[in-house]
């Protein structure tokens, strides 16, 4: 943090639940040079990873469903999300934590990923860091059911599917998670799984 335009004053804690919102008061320079007093909180969540698990000779991926409160209460009639395999890192390097998460909400074990970018997914308000992945899967690569940790209170149902029908459910409102669109567009782009 080395932004000369930002004095940050104070910083309270408002929840340390399940993870941290803070309360930073800080003094701003505008352009003008003058300086503003500004309070903002934060959510802090820790980073996360998401991988995109395609399987290039079948045109398939892998994606997960359940169910999201904060959706949920949005106006998401039930809270399931259609997603892509993702999760915290934990303090792991980003590329240990998405193999974990991968084995831990699919079953498949994947030992080669390839990093194509990473994003502030909603910068004004949480301070997650998102690393994006991309990796094949061959049917051999699932070593168990997948489904998440039961300790952790996870109910994961994991879904292979046709790519083309990924891109239909993005027009259709049935994926609405940004990082796994974004995934899938990315394969699109890229001509990753198109015939």
């Amino acid at each position: 943090m080395n932004n000369n335009r930002i004095k940050i004053k104070k910083i309270d804690i408002l929840s340390d639940n399940w993870y941290v919102l803070k309360k930073v008061n800080f003094d701003y320079q505008l352009e003008d040079n003058t300086w503003q007093n500004q309070n903002r909180e934060v959510y802090d969540r820790g980073d996360g990873a998401v991988i995109l698990l395609y399987n290039q000779a079948e045109k398939t991926i892998v994606l997960t469903r359940q169910f999201r409160m904060p959706t949920y209460v949005n106006g998401n009639d039930n809270g399931m999300m259609f997603e892509l395999p993702a999760g915290v890192l934990d303090n792991d390097t980003p590329e240990t934590a998405i193999k974990r998460e991968t084995e831990e909400e699919t079953g498949y074990h994947i030992s080669q990923v390839e990093k194509i970018f990473e994003v502030y997914m909603s910068p004004g308000a949480v301070t997650e860091k998102l690393h994006f992945f991309i990796a094949e899967y061959q049917k051999e690569m699932k070593i168990g059911e997948g489904g998440g940790h039961k300790d952790e209170h996870e109910d994961i149902e994991v879904f292979e599917i046709p790519f083309s029908k990924s891109l239909e459910m993005i027009k259709t409102g049935e994926i609405k998670d940004a990082k796994s669109i974004m995934l899938l567009q990315y394969a699109q782009i890229n001509n990753l799984l198109n015939d």
